[in-house]
């Protein structure tokens, strides 16, 4: 299987693997309903050799208009094949484990990528669409009451207290992932972005990083159980306001196939 020319035998990505003239030439032309390419879905994969996917979607169109390529690097990493279809499972009843042992585990997060239906993914999300999401999303979790109810933090005016207080608790993320950047998914940076945290800082959510969306529950000790019963009611609340991006065979859709599924 000879991979497309552009790549040399320093590029080892699934991307570099799965591209071949063939696929090129068939999928070269194509375009989703908002205008996402395939040179849009492979650049960050050309520009950094290192990379070990390569390939980011720019909506839920692209994991269908682009299938000869994508496919094979979700059943690739996934081992999941074009004939499977995933199943989402949050129902917390059925999650049978005790506590672990805290005197060997400091801590515990459960976390999950979403997007908002009815929006294009960062790669190609425009300024004012993004500003939207940031909206609608913090605008959600500040109705959040009791355990859940919280502050959101937009990153671009963000003063240094809050900043230090965030990255001190490792809540903070930042710009400059190169993988990212080429991807189109740093624009506009700061704007457009934020943190939420409850008040115990055991829930949070980023808006707009990699995904519009990325879940997160936590806190000190080995209680799985406890986690996800408050990551499963955070989710089953936000979805509720704002349906999520779905697809039928993929489940929950992501900006990278590495995040796909649940």
């Amino acid at each position: 299987m000879d991979t497309y020319p552009i790549f040399t035998k320093q590029n080892k990505s699934l991307l570099a693997k799965y591209l071949t003239k063939e696929v090129f030439e068939k999928l070269k032309n194509v375009k989703t309903k908002n205008n996402f390419t395939l040179f849009d879905a492979i650049q960050s994969g050309i520009k950094n050799k290192d990379s070990n996917i390569g390939v980011y979607a720019g909506d839920l169109e692209s994991y269908d208009k682009f299938d000869l390529l994508f496919n094979p690097i979700i059943e690739s990493y996934h081992n999941f094949s074009k004939t499977n279809t995933h199943i989402s499972n949050l129902d917390s009843t059925k999650l049978k484990i005790n506590p672990l042992d805290s005197s060997y585990i400091i801590s515990t997060r459960i976390r999950v990528g979403r997007n908002l239906k009815n929006f294009p993914l960062g790669t190609i999300i425009s300024k004012e669409q993004r500003n939207k999401v940031e909206q609608l999303v913090s605008n959600t979790l500040l109705n959040f009451q009791d355990e859940l109810a919280g502050d959101y933090y937009p990153l671009y005016k963000m003063d240094n207290a809050i900043k230090n207080k965030l990255i001190q608790d490792h809540f903070l993320f930042k710009n400059g992932d190169r993988f990212l950047e080429t991807a189109g998914l740093n624009r506009d940076w700061p704007y457009g972005r934020g943190i939420f945290h409850n008040k115990n800082k055991t829930f949070l959510v980023w808006i707009n990083e990699e995904d519009q969306l990325r879940i997160i529950s936590m806190q000190k000790g080995g209680d799985i159980k406890m986690v996800f019963n408050r990551l499963v009611k955070a989710i089953k609340k936000i979805e509720k306001e704002l349906p999520f991006l779905c697809h039928n065979r993929l489940g929950y859709i992501s900006s990278c196939p590495t995040n796909l599924g649940t």
